[in-house]
């Protein structure tokens, strides 16, 4: 497949829309796998400025929308112990779980702290010896190799004091799980550009190989997204079901091999539970056995109730295709961003709250 990089120019995004236009001979839907290319694509305009023959359907690329409720309650839980200190990143405070929000609890008394790196979290620790910290780990193959640098520098400096809930959660099964349950026709997948600078484009080989399904891995500028696209219906139109990298300048087929020694040093790889998707094998990184110091799911354990989804929310239905967010009766009505019920209208990367954002729907 030929790599568009020649189009890199001031005029680039008239010539590939017109090039995208004269190759879409058929309708194809694709999947943007990444919650950051939902609210690219929303942000600039791109759905309106493709030809009506190409859908553009977002995908279940958001960590904290695919964090269970059960976990969520977990974190909450956790945040209420005595002597514990909670850390997390800012889009996981309003996400409601059973009984309220991290932000609630904190408006309650628990000590729960944004940090905008574990570099943070580790600081807290090293500036609080008489407290049990504890990092939120949220993320996909993007942050995992963070969080494992945070545990192995703990481990140097002797920081009995620091742990992680590892919710991290690895992008090909869930990918694998929304083609194996078939509830969504789809043409081809946009490959998550930050995910990929880790796994490599290798990682999506079983697209093609397994079920004949075209990816293009890309990045996240209008140019980068459209070039992905035309990948993706120059692909179809010819047959080829192939792995294009889109792009090049940051993404190898390896991947980043330093970033994923750390991953395997420090995690192993379990079955966990997606939010939308329910247990899928395979798929979420647990600290090994030699770090269970530094895990706080088993050094503070605490009683999580059965955790039932909010009445009426998609978010589910939205994080596999199957719904658009204006499809949900909570919508815009009951579920804003100023009252979020469900974590879709939350997070950064999340579909309802792209919808919203930019007015569309």
């Amino acid at each position: 497949m030929k790599y568009v990089d020649e189009y890199r120019s001031p005029e680039s995004i008239g010539r590939l829309l017109a090039l995208i236009g004269r190759r879409s001979r058929n309708p194809v839907r694709l999947m943007e796998f990444c919650g950051g290319h939902t609210h690219a694509i929303f942000r600039f305009g791109l759905r309106q400025l493709l030809p009506p023959t190409v859908s553009l359907l977002a995908g279940p690329g958001c960590p904290v929308c695919v964090t269970s409720q059960p976990d969520l309650d977990r974190a909450i839980a956790l945040s209420r112990v005595r002597g514990i200190t909670l850390t997390t990143f800012g889009d996981m405070l309003r996400v409601p779980g059973s009984t309220g929000t991290l932000q609630e609890a904190r408006a309650e008394g628990a000590d729960v702290r944004v940090v905008y790196s574990t570099l943070d979290a580790l600081s807290i620790a090293r500036d609080n010896a008489d407290r049990e910290i504890v990092f939120l780990a949220v993320g996909f193959e993007t942050t995992a190799p963070s969080v494992a640098a945070a545990v192995l520098t703990a481990e140097d400096e002797g920081l009995k004091n620091f742990s992680i809930l590892s919710l991290h959660k690895l992008t090909p099964p869930a990918m694998r799980a929304i083609l194996d349950a078939g509830e969504v026709a789809l043409s081809g997948i946009l490959g998550p550009g930050h995910v990929t600078t880790i796994v490599g484009s290798d990682a999506w080989d079983f697209l093609s190989r397994e079920y004949g399904m075209p990816c293009a891995v890309a990045g996240f500028e209008p140019l980068d997204i459209l070039m992905g696209v035309y990948a993706l219906v120059d692909g179809i139109e010819s047959g080829s079901s192939e792995v294009v990298n889109a792009y090049r300048r940051n993404v190898r087929r390896e991947g980043n091999l330093q970033a994923r020694q750390a991953i395997d040093r420090v995690f192993c790889v379990r079955a966990t539970e997606w939010r939308g998707l329910g247990t899928l094998p395979a798929s979420g990184l647990f600290l090994r056995d030699a770090f269970c110091g530094f895990d706080a799911a088993s050094r503070f354990p605490v009683r999580v109730e059965p955790a039932e989804e909010p009445k009426g929310c998609l978010c589910g239905d939205v994080l596999r295709g199957r719904a658009q967010p204006p499809d949900c009766p909570l919508f815009g009505r009951t579920c804003s961003p100023q009252h979020p019920i469900g974590p879709c209208m939350v997070s950064g990367e999340g579909a309802c709250a792209a919808h919203i954002r930019y007015r569309e729907g």
